[in-house]
């Protein structure tokens, strides 16, 4: 799967299951040539969310619900994950 494939599906899975006001997702992957994810052909991503079920919330819980949402693709597909999530 291309990199802008994997951000299309994420995009899909983390609208349908947190319903943000607003989604940034970035690929980095080229800041991060020759890393062992890199080498497997998994990608590195930065999201930047803004959704109301993190009100209230850790940022450790935020982070949970991003991993929950993106499901298979934390093995499939992503390598490294940055995110910010906020209410």
């Amino acid at each position: 799967m291309s990199n802008a494939a994997r951000i299309a599906e994420m995009r899909k899975r983390l609208t349908a299951s947190l319903n943000p006001s607003q989604l940034e997702i970035e690929d980095q992957s080229h800041l991060h040539v020759g890393h062992a994810g890199a080498k497997e052909g998994k990608g590195h991503f930065k999201v930047n969310i803004v959704a109301s079920a993190f009100a209230g919330l850790s940022p450790i819980k935020r982070h949970r619900l991003v991993y929950e949402a993106l499901g298979t693709m934390m093995d499939s597909d992503i390598h490294a994950l940055t995110i910010l999530a906020s209410d």
